[in-house]
């Protein structure tokens, strides 16, 4: 890479952002109430001085409020799976809202059975409880994990992604032993008291700190996402479900962004038999909400405990949680929007994305690599590809990404910020797919002229 190079077109780039953006650059400068000038300081992870401000949004467009439309493969990072405000769910939450009334009464709906029953139909776990985020879904299934096994830690892969979690925030250090993901902040103890952590596609590793006795669970994704895609090799996950049941180890799969896969995620992509699976972000349809599922063997333990409270004091809830309104949005989103025959339109899109991708790789002979995982593409500066999440970490290149990230921002295209993410819906086209492919490969022109 000729850093000289790359330096000069990312600055270059970076001053057409504020030639094009004015409006935006000056509502930053003015944002003196909001701490990190962003109303959530991770919105600051964008290239550029400042982020480009919402104005507008449909299907799968946005525009800012400086009228530039721009092409959405970010789609608030698998939150706006379905596309922005589906016209399903925003009808759904407009007459819950509106017409009928009360989004949050502490009583459940009807919805919220049906609801259940699609998510036992496309994942296969048979009770469902609901959240606000998968964060908390997450933070749910870990309490109920450690009072069932009797079990304090929670073992999670390098370098995956699973929220704010504070247990999950652990990675392999160098000597190969866990030390607390760098950058952390505010951690209550030292994470090594909670957690274990093995890398992802090692199974050796994996059985040694099982070994230990005290996992009460693996919390997984089955594919990881949020360090780039890095997918199981054969016969990884099916050695740890083994492992797990071994070593009297329950299983999470997180399958939030690895909804992507399908319908039902890798769970039912893959065969996949977890005692517990949490999800959140895309099953709203851009409303807030979460869900997570427990087998029958497991919910019917847990609530044949006298010893739990799983009403008031057990953790496991949230005033918010469950509210008609969100319930709704599921219900709308599951039935209408996110249908088996919407993930074979974005599947066979990202197959588009990713061959677009991989011609611009080869024909500048770089040394990268791209995977896919049903409606999500994601290029990374390494090849072959990496195989664990550190492996995908030392790939990392900030200075190559934010160019690559403002040349197609500069040309109406936008990315996930926080990686090389392209995500299908269903209202993504062929000439969305085909308008970047043509404008990555200009910036590769560029690139290595």
């Amino acid at each position: 890479m000729d850093r000289p190079r790359l330096q000069e077109l990312l600055a270059r780039e970076s001053a057409e952002a504020a030639r094009r953006c004015p409006r935006s650059r000056d509502a930053y400068a003015r944002a003196d109430h909001l701490f990190g000038r962003v109303p959530m300081t991770w919105m600051n992870k964008t290239a550029g001085p400042f982020p480009r401000y919402l104005s507008t949004a449909r299907g799968a467009r946005v525009t800012d409020i400086d009228g530039h439309e721009y092409v959405d493969f970010c789609l608030g990072d698998t939150g706006a799976m379905t596309g922005h405000s589906p016209a399903a769910v925003a009808e759904t939450v407009n007459r819950r809202f509106t017409e009928l009334g009360g989004s949050t009464a502490m009583l459940p709906t009807e919805d919220a059975e049906w609801v259940g029953a699609e998510l036992t139909r496309r994942f296969g776990l048979a009770r469902w409880s609901f959240s606000l985020t998968a964060t908390d879904a997450n933070r749910w299934a870990i309490r109920l994990a450690r009072a069932v096994t009797g079990r304090s830690k929670i073992l999670f892969n390098s370098y995956s992604y699973h929220g704010s979690v504070d247990e999950s925030l652990i990675v392999v250090g160098p000597d190969g032993q866990g030390v607390a993901r760098p950058g952390n902040v505010g951690a209550p103890c030292d994470v090594t008291l909670t957690s274990r952590v093995a890398e992802f596609n090692d199974l050796q590793q994996l059985e040694r700190e099982l070994a230990h006795g005290d996992v009460a669970a693996v919390l997984m994704e089955p594919a990881l996402t949020n360090i780039g895609i890095v997918l199981p090799e054969p016969a990884y996950l099916e050695g740890v479900r083994e492992l797990t049941r071994r070593h009297g180890t329950l299983l999470i799969n997180d399958e939030t962004h690895t909804f992507s896969a399908g319908p039902g995620g890798c769970t039912a992509a893959w065969d996949l038999e977890p005692d517990l699976l949490t999800i959140g972000k895309a099953i709203g349809g851009g409303i807030p909400a979460g869900a997570y599922g427990l087998s029958a063997d497991l919910a019917d333990r847990l609530l044949d405990r006298a010893d739990l409270d799983l009403v008031d004091m057990g953790g496991v809830g949230g005033t918010l949680a469950g509210n008609a309104l969100s319930v709704a949005a599921m219900r709308a989103t599951l039935e209408h929007v996110l249908t088996d025959e919407a993930f074979a339109h974005m599947a066979k899109l990202s197959e588009r994305f990713e061959a677009g991708v991989r011609a611009g790789i080869d024909a500048h002979a770089l040394p990268w690599s791209v995977s896919r995982l049903g409606a999500r593409t994601e290029y990374r500066f390494a090849s072959p590809a990496p195989r664990t999440g550190t492996e995908s970490a030392a790939a990392a290149d900030t200075e190559l990404e934010d160019f690559l990230h403002l040349y197609l921002a500069n040309r109406g295209i936008l990315l996930t910020p926080f990686h090389n993410m392209a995500l299908m819906c269903p209202d993504t086209t062929e000439q969305d797919v085909d308008l970047h492919t043509e404008v990555f490969a200009a910036a590769l022109s560029e690139l290595t002229a």
